[in-house]
């Protein structure tokens, strides 16, 4: 379905941005893929790592706070992947006006310029952080998902629908568990700190999320929240793969952070829909029939939720230790 179609991926030169791009030139013709970014230093160093496919990308500077400039990138575009926002928790809580500016205001310039442009399809990367957030990070992923899931309303007529993708860290991503504990050891180090001995989060790959994301630019009609289903890991394990026998102190939780990922909560349960390697919340508001969902997944049940706390799949110590070794840590 990407055959002869123009993409544009918003923050297109973080490690979302290139695992996508990556994926679709390997197995798909598009016409063009815009990579819209505000570092020239990061899109000059994608030109040269992409330089074989360079007859099929375009590289824009532009911020997702500049309606003008999203609106003149979007001229000719089909699809548009929305992976930029502000995403560390401490430098979210410490300039809070500037996360507002990017991860709220920038998803309705996103919203704004799409509709004002005849693209297609809008895809959102959201976040577990989102659902019943405790830090400002979340607070914003939350308004800008809420906004996504309304911008249906507004498309009338337009060939246009907007969904959102919805996952945890992704194993191995700057800031995350697996690249801290690695630095630990690779310095010698003899003892993996453990914020919490109960804390647990959900496995999933970089690919993994690109073809989630895939999946919704199949498949979405307008406002779905789309959840893959993966397994879960204690991080005493994940200290125990990375340094077997190590001694794990434990420094208590951080501000802003939760004993588990949170993906589908009882109240989201009333319209989500399980399928063979998804879920999918559906709009509990629907503006046009014409633009219903028709779910086709089996009902969960009443009081339902999905975490990584009471997940179903489980890795074991030796599956950690296994899937690490496909880990590309980011520098």
């Amino acid at each position: 379905m990407l055959n002869d179609k123009a993409i544009l991926i918003t923050g297109g030169t973080g490690s979302f941005g290139k695992a996508f791009t990556k994926y679709v030139l390997e197995n798909y013709n598009p016409k063009k893929i815009i990579i819209y970014s505000r570092d020239e230093f990061k899109q000059y160093i994608m030109q040269n790592e992409f330089k074989e496919y360079k007859s099929k990308l375009r590289f824009f500077i532009g911020d997702v706070r500049d309606k003008e400039r999203l609106t003149r990138a979007f001229d000719g575009v089909d699809y548009v992947i929305h992976a930029a926002a502000m995403k560390q928790v401490p430098a979210c809580e410490y300039n809070p006006s500037e996360a507002i500016k990017t991860n709220i205001h920038g998803a309705q310039n996103i919203i704004d310029a799409a509709l004002d442009s005849n693209v297609k399809k809008v895809v959102a990367l959201s976040t577990d952080k989102a659902v019943n957030p405790v830090n400002l990070y979340g607070g914003t992923k939350l308004v800008s998902d809420k906004l996504f899931i309304a911008a249906n309303a507004y498309a009338g007529d337009k060939d246009i629908n907007f969904s959102i993708v919805r996952y945890g860290n992704v194993a191995g991503s700057r800031g995350s568990i697996i690249p801290l504990f690695h630095n630990i050891i690779k310095n010698g180090g003899t003892e993996l700190p453990i914020t919490d001995y109960r804390m647990t989060r959900f496995w999933i790959s970089l690919r993994q999320g690109v073809e989630l994301v895939i999946k919704a630019l199949e498949e979405a009609k307008g406002g779905e929240t789309f959840i893959s289903k993966i397994p879960s890991f204690k991080i005493t394990d994940l200290a125990e793969a990375m340094l077997p026998g190590c001694k794990m102190p434990e420094i208590g939780i951080r501000e802003g952070e939760k004993l588990h990922e949170i993906m589908v909560t009882v109240e989201d349960s009333m319209t989500t829909y399980e399928y063979d390697k998804h879920f999918i919340v559906y709009p509990q508001m629907v503006w046009s029939e014409s633009r219903r969902a028709i779910p086709t997944g089996k009902k969960v049940p009443e009081g339902f939720s999905y975490s990584s706390g009471n997940n179903t799949e489980w890795l074991t110590v030796e599956e950690i230790r296994e899937l690490i070794k496909t880990v590309d840590l980011e520098k």
